[in-house]
């Protein structure tokens, strides 16, 4: 009963600031991911450590600009240089082997449907499909953002693990040639958990917590989140925070919010098989060429 009195309460919100002017405007977003565990040899030295770490966060904050209305939003990433790796030297993590860059993601919420630009491996790709649906729970919590009074609301998301599980795969360092330990105990230790993406828990369910404001009755927000009654201005999955720094309202102005049309047309699923099948091909590549080169960083 409350619950649904609330729902009422800020649905009423929305539609009363709904009818006082055309909501069109653009926001402008930070995302930070955290990295949690420990990695690298047991040998690796402490600052070594810590010296990765802080240059894999560097490269995990990102700007994006979303551009909305209230049916369609265009979600568009802000590219920056990008280092090609995070350690080049003998059994680092390497994430320059495989990457998407920039990504533009279109949303219409009328038709409930999405298409995403993506760069990877070199290829683009045009991902369409149907938008995520979550159960988001209502709360009366609130908080200001900015100058917008936000409203919590929650949700459970059931992830997929098969990306990170074939990530942990390929970025295990190939058996060097017989009779070499060392390259038999870095196998062992990779395996064993520390790499890495190893030490990367791959969570089942994810508990998104966002922050929404009637005070822009739109639908929208960053990436694939959407479906509460304002704006998104701050979401976290527990892993990446995704905080609004600025909104620019253009009632009167004329925004073109075009959907994205270059890339070869993929579903959600099919994308995800090809990454699949492209990490399997480095990772054999990989191992391939440390076998014929002694290791990563080794000669012939």
């Amino acid at each position: 009963m409350k619950k649904s009195f609330l729902f009422s309460f800020i649905l009423t919100l929305a539609i009363y600031h709904g009818h006082s002017q055309n909501f069109i405007g653009t926001a402008i977003y930070q995302s930070k991911t955290s990295i949690q565990g420990d990695f690298g040899p047991p040998d690796m030295p402490e600052a070594r450590k810590q010296e990765i770490l802080e240059r894999m966060k560097k490269a995990m904050e990102k700007s994006y600009e979303l551009t909305f209305d209230r049916s369609t939003s265009i979600y568009i990433e802000e590219e920056k240089l990008v280092t090609p790796s995070v350690d080049q030297g003998r059994g680092g993590p390497r994430f320059g082997m495989f990457s998407t860059t920039g990504g533009t993601y279109y949303k219409n919420i009328q038709g409930q449907v999405y298409t995403n630009s993506v760069e990877t491996f070199g290829k683009k790709f045009l991902i369409k499909d149907s938008l995520p649906q979550l159960n988001w729970q209502l709360t009366s919590e609130t908080k200001k953002i900015g100058n917008y009074t936000c409203y919590k609301a929650t949700a459970v998301k059931t992830i997929d693990t098969t990306s990170m599980e074939n990530l942990r795969n390929m970025m295990r360092p190939p058996r060097r040639g017989n009779g070499d330990k060392a390259g038999e105990q870095e196998q062992k230790d990779s395996v064993q958990g520390n790499s890495l993406l190893a030490r990367i828990e791959s969570p089942k369910e994810q508990i998104i917590t966002a922050w929404f404001t009637p005070d822009i009755p739109v639908g929208q927000g960053p990436g694939p989140y959407w479906g509460l009654p304002g704006l998104i201005l701050e979401v976290n999955d527990g892993r990446t925070a995704i905080l609004c720094s600025k909104i620019v309202l253009s009632p009167d102005k004329e925004i073109e919010i075009v959907q994205p049309k270059r890339g070869k047309e993929v579903t959600q699923a099919e994308y995800n098989k090809i990454l699949v099948e492209k990490m399997k091909e480095m990772s054999e590549r990989f191992r391939n060429n440390g076998r014929r080169g002694g290791g990563p960083g080794g000669r012939p």
